[in-house]
């Protein structure tokens, strides 16, 4: 009988994966940040066409649409259109929407850490608040010395 671990090859494939993108990032940053801006556009395309879609849909049914599906939807195409023309523009401004993300992701858990400490214990308390610390530097850090540069 053959006993099977819990990993399988889709772990390992995914684990090369983010070791060739993390060498990838290391190399061209520039590179990254167009191409995720680019993939960003394309989401933008087609969740922008699939809330259009809903408002055509939601009409039929009911004589109105929401209208706010209609209206998020056309900005959103806008949007990823732009984002697909001038991916540059969209990569400058992940340069400067990521570390706000940052700092806001860690302040948020921050503000939650009594609670993380009254459910999972100490040393998780200890381990989220000194990696939020750090997490809160760097985003400031990100924020006064962007990567990007035009």
């Amino acid at each position: 009988m053959r006993h099977r671990s819990g990993y399988g090859w889709l772990e390992l494939a995914i684990g090369i994966l983010f070791i060739v993108l993390g060498i990838w990032v290391f190399a061209d940053p520039r590179g990254v940040l167009t191409g995720l801006a680019f993939a960003c556009g394309v989401a933008a395309v087609v969740t922008g066409i699939g809330d259009i879609m809903l408002y055509v849909h939601m009409e039929q049914y009911i004589g109105f649409g929401p209208i706010v599906s209609l209206v998020f939807g056309i900005f959103s195409v806008m949007t990823g259109i732009l984002l697909l023309l001038y991916p540059q523009a969209g990569a400058m401004t992940l340069t400067l929407l990521f570390p706000v993300w940052f700092i806001a992701h860690c302040i948020s858990r921050l503000a939650h850490l009594s609670s993380i400490g009254f459910v999972a214990g100490k040393g998780t308390y200890t381990f989220t608040l000194i990696v939020n610390i750090i997490g809160l530097i760097l985003g400031f850090l990100m924020l006064l010395s962007p990567v990007f540069i035009p």
